[in-house]
C-alpha cells in the first residue's frame, strides 16, 4: 500500500491558507507516504507524468496534521511519482492543526 488511506474529501475545518506564498513559510519536512490519507481519489495522468510536473505551485506537497492524521492536501501527483521511483518518503509543507 502506498498511503495509509485514500479519502476523496478533505475532512478537516478550513485552515485558511490559500495560496502558494502562504505555504511556502512553513518549512518542508520528511513525511512517510504510509502515514499519509489523500484528500483526492483521482490523479490527472498529465500531471503525474510531465517533465515540468512542478513548474507550476509549490515544489513540495501540502500535508494538513488533524486529529492525529496527515491528509495530503495538495501535491497527490508528487507524491505518487516519488513511489513509483521507490522512494518511501517526500518533503512537504506541513500544517498541524489543533
Amino acid at each position: 500500500m502506498i498511503f495509509k488511506a485514500v479519502g476523496d474529501s478533505r475532512p478537516y475545518p478550513p485552515h485558511g491558507l490559500t495560496s502558494t506564498r502562504e505555504w511556502a513559510t512553513i518549512p518542508p519536512r520528511m513525511v512517510r507516504l504510509d502515514e499519509m490519507v489523500t484528500t483526492k481519489s483521482t490523479l490527472d495522468l498529465h500531471n503525474l507524468l510531465a517533465e515540468d510536473s512542478t513548474f507550476y505551485g509549490d515544489l513540495f506537497p501540502h500535508v494538513v496534521v488533524w486529529q492525529g492524521v496527515a491528509y495530503l492536501e495538495d501535491g497527490l501527483h508528487r507524491a505518487l511519482r516519488a513511489a513509483l521511483h521507490g522512494r518511501p518518503a517526500v518533503h512537504a509543507r506541513v500544517l498541524v492543526l489543533d
